[in-house]
């Protein structure tokens, strides 16, 4: 859960305690032997790293009511002589909130305060202008987001970190799970996770796990024990449990860390009621299943081929294992086209299943993606099997979809295809979204299924994907209840949270919350009503309010306003998820409404930042904590790079489009020019080496670029090799092995790792990534990529290749068509005046990661360009970079 990085600061102080000067250095890029050599050097505590030592990590977890209230503390104290810079990384779910935040520097708190995002945009983009990364919340990996903050400590100083965060835990196949991640990369002297858990109905189960640890080891250092309406869970290993071998150093806690945990149900459901709000937990058990009717809706297209296309034939074959007699299926296919493996749905025979794993076995890729026509003839054959009575009076219908991109022939407009979907369902039942890899509109997917009562799921590709996507199905495979209804006497209740659902799926739990009108009444009553296997059915829960006080006296297992918290939880990201289909004032009001209780409750949501004041250089700063979505943090991105590859993001159409310029080494390229800021950036082609022996040609990338203000007198040269800088005519040189920050007024560069930086006050800012390939290489070279992040604060009269996109412009796709190749196919773009034949393909972002790259799906224009830039490609071309 906690990952630690030390620096140096400045590029030539001593780091590592090796006694020479060298670059920055992280202090898990140590060696354990060095680790140790240095704390023997200076006789200092086991487990300093490059002179700091981390010697408290502590996560205290008291849930209540399945609403955890996690605290992380860690302490650290700089022994080293010299001011280190300090990150304190957490990992935390995705579903939680951070709620809290707070640095205490030798006695001294800075604290954290939540504030609505525009407030605390302003202070985001300075920091990010100055390469800050302090304070950031990002995504990472399946379940986590990970929080970053970074300080300055002072020599021989000690500093506390304290994060808050909470989330109420969902009920998934019969059990809550608490996910924690472990990565202290350190010894710590005093490390322990304490959870303490208070369940109302009683604890019917508890254990935990560690991924990192054998369970020999393990059971020395966890204790767990549970009795009644109260859990524990104690982690605590010692130094030497810590150690990844007798002898090593460094630390083998590294990984997850899994509490899960169920509770007694006596009865179906459970009110507690505590301050005036209540919350309603039901989960009814032992019903029979109600038959269900299902239409899989599976992409063959090209992009499906191979892993892809073996993995979801391996999970249908699973669950066609799992199918009960009494179910209805059957499978469409999409690609350019749409297939079915029957006309209609049929009966979960034995020799239907057999045929059908046949059937499966058989799928083959082919082609585009028609999205629409695949997903309208899966809901028509669900409308028509309920018309013509082919399936049970008391089923019900699902429609499960797995696509791996994005819709290209066909109807491809995803806000038309949302509309015929919900008019095709009408709101008779749900649509599961499975979206495979990260090459899709993963939003669209979102809002299609929750606009027809089902989420999405992004089954990430890895070598479990076919066990994700049986998952999945494990949670809606056995249907307890339809139509449900959760009734409250009438005006006793305000703000109530969503009290109808399509389905009970068995393992799972409804969870309703409000708030009473009358916080004095005697009793409060509650009912449930569904449609069940075989009759409709009732849930009563009557609540006797002084025992209900009696039952929850037990204050020290309990946090406060737990209740009240809760059902502002709930009722936010309810909100938020409407929000996501709303359009005008609707989404306005809900908007204004989440914003308001998460400001109220102090939550950090999509809505909100977090803003931390905190010491540097002796100045304030302010650090900010961002509550990421699925969308990439620059959604706007220009870049070119790659042979050179230009990429215009266009977010309005949440779609892009690209170009190539040929042209020969040693052309300078004029890529942005603004007369009104002075800024200019041009660059210079480079070749490779020769011809690879596969290419008829010799690809190009930019070696060289200029950036320049005229204004500021600022020039900064970029090569392969090195950055030279002329600030007011003074000159100064720097590898890219450095790092460093140069700041002046209205001005920030930053160097770091194959990554520069350069931002031009609030609103203009440029990254350089540097690709290094083999030096002995027989046709690579090294080359540049340019990516402009921030551009609103450039005038409307900026141009060049890339700047002329600056300002908004429209386009439009229509008539898509199979390509020469397959999986690429045409279309016609009108643009700028001009009607041109583009082709789908794709480029690569490199920010994130040099080496690999993130795709970027778009639609190229052919000829250099020609219709979509002003003019004529050598119109660009200019003498020298400056």
């Amino acid at each position: 859960m906690w990952l630690w990085r030390v620096l140096c600061l400045g590029a030539t102080q001593v780091c590592g305690g090796q006694g020479t000067t060298e670059p920055l250095v992280s202090a898990q890029s140590l060696p354990g032997h060095a680790a140790l050599a240095l704390a023997l050097k200076r006789s200092l505590p086991e487990g300093v790293a490059n002179g700091i030592e981390v010697y408290s990590t502590k996560i205290n977890s008291k849930v209540t009511s399945r609403f955890a209230h996690n605290v992380v503390t860690t302490r650290v104290v700089n022994h080293a002589d010299t001011a280190k810079e300090v990150s304190f990384d957490v990992e935390l779910p995705k579903t939680a909130f951070i709620t809290n935040f707070t640095l205490t520097i030798d006695g001294v708190i800075y604290p954290g305060n939540v504030k609505e995002k525009e407030v605390a945009k302003k202070q985001y983009e300075k920091a990010v202008s100055q390469g800050k990364t302090a304070g950031l919340v990002k995504a990472s990996g399946r379940k986590l987001e990970k929080f970053t903050v970074s300080v300055n400590v002072a020599a021989g100083s000690k500093v506390t970190f304290e994060l808050t965060y909470e989330e109420l835990l969902k009920r998934h196949k019969g059990k809550y799970e608490m996910y924690l991640k472990v990565q202290p990369k350190q010894l710590v002297k005093h490390f322990e996770i304490e959870v303490d858990i208070f369940e109302p109905q009683g604890i019917s189960m508890l254990d935990a796990e560690a991924s990192f640890i054998t369970n020999d080891l393990l059971g020395s250092a966890l204790t767990k024990s549970f009795s009644g309406k109260k859990g524990h869970v104690s982690f605590k290993p010692s130094l030497d449990q810590q150690r990844s071998c007798p002898t090593c150093t460094d630390s083998l806690l590294n990984g997850d860390f899994t509490i899960t945990y169920d509770v007694n149900r006596e009865s179906p459901g459970n009110v507690q009621i505590v301050n005036g709000y209540f919350v309603h937990f039901f989960a009814p058990q032992g019903l029979p299943v109600v038959p269900k009717n299902v239409a899989f809706v599976i992409d063959i297209s090209g992009s499906m081929a191979g892993r892809k296309l073996e993995q979801t034939k391996e999970a249908l074959l699973r669950i066609l294992e799992d199918m009960k007699k009494e179910d209805y299926l059957n499978f469409i296919l999409f690609s350019g086209d749409v297939s079915t493996w029957k006309e209609h749905l049929v009966q979960a025979t034995p020799e239907n299943l057999q045929e059908a794993r046949t059937f499966v076995k058989s799928m083959e890729d082919k082609g585009m993606t028609n999205i629409n026509d695949g997903l309208l003839r899966g809901i028509s054959m669900l409308n028509k099997a309920r018309e013509e009575h082919r399936v049970p009076e008391r089923s019900t219908s699902i429609v499960i979809m797995l696509t791996d991109g994005d819709a290209n022939v066909g109807e491809s407009r995803p806000e038309k295809i949302q509309e015929n979907v919900r008019n095709a369902i009408g709101g008779k039942f749900p649509l599961y979204n499975l979206g495979f890899g990260n090459n899709l509109n993963y939003n669209f997917l979102e809002n299609m299924a929750l606009e027809n009562h089902g989420y999405a799921r992004r089954i990430y590709e890895d070598s479990d994907a076919d066990l994700q996507l049986q998952g999945f199905y494990e949670e809606v495979a056995n249907p307890l209840l339809t139509g449900v209804e959760v009734e409250y006497p009438e005006n006793a209740i305000l703000d109530l949270t969503q009290n109808t659902y399509q389905h009970f799926y068995d393992g799972s739990e409804i969870v309703v919350a409000g708030r009473l009108v009358d916080e004095d009444m005697n009793s409060f009553k509650a009912d449930v009503k569904g449609h069940g296997a075989t009759n409709d059915l009732t849930f009563t829960e009557e609540v006797d309010m002084k025992e209900m006080e009696k039952a929850l006296q037990e204050r020290d297992y309990i946090f406060g306003n737990y209740i009240e918290r809760l059902w502002a939880y709930l009722t936010i990201e309810q909100l938020l998820e409407k929000r996501k289909n709303a359009h005008g004032e609707e989404k306005e009001n809900l908007t204004a409404r989440a914003l308001d209780l998460s400001l109220k409750y102090h939550f950090v949501t999509p809505l909100t930042s977090m803003v931390v004041t905190k010491p540097e250089d002796n100045e304030d700063e302010r650090a900010i904590a961002d509550k990421p979505g699925e969308v990439s943090p620059f959604s706007n991105v220009s870049p070119v790079d790659g042979d050179p590859h230009f990429i215009i993001q266009v977010p309005e159409k949440d779609d892009a489009l690209c170009f190539n310029i040929d042209e020969a080494p040693g052309t300078v390229l004029r890529l942005i020019q603004d007369p009104v800021t002075g800024l200019t950036v041009n660059g210079q082609i480079i070749g490779d080496k020769r011809g690879s022996p596969d290419s008829k040609t010799k690809k190009t990338y930019f070696g060289k670029l200029g950036i320049a203000n005229a204004q500021m007198d600022f020039q900064v040269e970029v090569t392969t090799e090195k950055v030279t800088l002329w600030n007011r005519a003074v000159q100064s040189t720097f590898s890219w092995l450095d790092t460093v920050t140069v700041m002046q007024d209205g001005l920030s560069m930053m160097i770091n790792r194959k990554n520069m930086v350069v931002s031009f006050g609030d609103g203009v800012t440029f990254v350089v990534v540097l690709h290094q390939v083999w030096k002995k290489h027989p046709v690579h070279r090294d080359f540049l990529g340019f990516y402009v992040v921030d551009s609103h604060r450039m005038s409307a009269q900026t141009h060049g290749l890339l700047g002329q996109f600056f300002q908004p412009f429209d386009f439009k796709v229509s008539d898509i068509r199979p390509g020469s190749d397959p999986t690429k196919p045409d279309a016609t773009l009108l643009v700028k005046n001009h009607q041109l034949i583009v082709t789908r393909g794709s480029q690569k972002d490199y920010r994130k990661d040099a080496s690999i790259g993130t795709k970027v799906v778009c639609w190229f224009v052919h000829n250099n360009g020609e219709g979509l830039i002003d003019g004529v490609h050598t119109d660009y071309i200019v003498p020298n970079l400056f």
